[in-house]
């Protein structure tokens, strides 16, 4: 009997005991913390993801602002210029070649920062990313790569290049064409006889010029009767090619009837995109 009894006491101690230390676990403590999950790390941009967006193709490029581009291009912005080479050439103390150039002012600076955001690209240009990105293929690098690349016979395509320079670059790049213009010589050697100014001929000749969405057209009409600087830095002053960019012939007033042998295949009015556009009426009126 006293061994039954004390079973029952042992037993009940240790349930006691055990109830005590699940109740003292469970109630709320003085220093209670909260369950925080685990940061993830950040993931990592999808690449693929990335290189074939919409806004890399046609017609979504088209229509991209600068914006949407720098979102994730912003490099070519804020990147800048070494401050010394490897060999440990100063950049202060050199002149890199479109220093040379007196309409340029300014250190020496990175190529989209020159052509978007310096004191001479935002006086005479208004360029925009897609203004020479058009968009290309990430997959392809040449015609017939593939079943469904471009076509060998295709001559629009620029083998293993982001733009096209024939119809971009070569509008500010090309040779001056003074043989077209009927000159003695290129204008370096004779723009002393024409008092170094354009509009000495310019002045009633293609006077239908630069209206485009990519130039400020008054500011360089401005900055052309200053001198012929301004305007021989885009027509043959920065000639990074042999050849001249063949312009269109926009009409103008006192035009002469008859199209010089050069001029015949030239387009009257410069590429659609660049036109500029009259400015939409409010609804519900009339021109």
């Amino acid at each position: 009997m006293k061994q039954a009894i004390s079973a029952v006491v042992l037993v009940a101690a240790v349930a006691i005991g055990f109830i005590v230390w699940i109740a003292g676990d469970i109630a709320p403590k003085a220093e209670f913390v909260p369950h925080v999950a685990a940061t993830q790390p950040a993931e990592e941009s999808d690449y693929l993801r990335a290189a074939y967006s919409p806004l890399h193709f046609r017609p979504a490029i088209e229509s991209a602002t600068d914006g949407q581009c720098l979102a994730c291009h912003r490099e070519v912005i804020e990147d800048k210029v070494r401050a010394a080479s490897p060999a440990g050439q100063k950049a202060e103390l050199m002149r890199a070649w479109y220093q040379q150039t007196s309409t340029y002012s300014g250190e020496q600076d990175t190529f989209h920062r020159r052509h978007l955001v310096t004191p001479l690209a935002k006086q005479l240009m208004s360029l925009q990313c897609n203004t020479c990105h058009q968009g290309h293929d990430p997959r392809e690098e040449a015609q017939g790569a593939s079943a469904t690349s471009i076509q060998q016979d295709d001559t629009a395509f620029t083998l293993r290049k982001q733009v096209n320079p024939e119809t971009t670059c070569l509008k500010c790049h090309g040779e001056f064409p003074w043989q077209l213009m009927g000159m003695p010589g290129p204008w370096e050697e004779h723009k002393v006889a024409f008092g170094n100014n354009c509009m000495t001929c310019h002045a009633a000749i293609r006077t239908k010029r630069h209206e485009v969405i990519y130039l400020i057209a008054e500011a360089i009409e401005r900055a052309g009767k200053d001198g012929a600087d301004a305007c021989y830095g885009c027509h043959g002053g920065r000639s990074w090619y042999r050849i001249s960019y063949p312009y269109a012939r926009t009409p103008w007033s006192g035009m002469p009837a008859e199209v010089p042998e050069w001029a015949k295949y030239r387009p009257t009015q410069s590429e659609t995109r660049f036109l500029k556009r009259a400015p939409s009426l409010p609804q519900g009126t009339r021109p």
